[in-house]
């Protein structure tokens, strides 16, 4: 997969996410990760783990809609966090997606491991896409 093609599945993924947070709970590690996805465009609720860890986050879930997405870096922690997250949320009966995690892991791997790096991740490949047209 070429830079062009890797550019356009993130920015589906990415498409698929706003989608989602219109009516989800975003779960993110830290506060450079909630600044990642509003530099991308990504509204709606995006709620912060660190500081309260994954039961915390999951009975916040609960108590605001019982609906999330999952989007932790996809480095050994945010694996392991995202792991307990998914726990905690299927005991409470919360609804969550972790696909976008996933897929954004996949297609952005080869140049970051976290959510914090997107923007930039996007706007590098942006660019270069822009200098090969030229």
């Amino acid at each position: 997969m070429n830079d062009e093609e890797r550019l356009r599945e993130i920015m589906l993924a990415l498409d698929d996410l706003a989608e989602l947070a219109r009516d989800r709970i975003v779960l993110v590690e830290g506060r450079k990760d909630a600044r990642a996805l509003r530099a991308l465009g990504i509204e709606g609720e995006v709620f912060q783990i660190q500081g309260v860890g994954p039961l915390k986050a999951a009975e916040y879930v609960m108590e605001n809609g019982g609906k999330a997405v999952i989007l932790t870096d996809w480095d050994r922690k945010g694996g392991i966090l995202a792991s307990e997250l998914e726990a905690q949320l299927s005991a409470l009966g919360a609804e969550f997606d972790a696909t976008v995690r996933a897929r954004l892991s996949t297609l952005s791997k080869k140049y970051v491991k976290d959510v914090e790096s997107l923007d930039s991740m996007v706007a590098r490949l942006t660019s270069a896409g822009k200098q090969d047209v030229q």
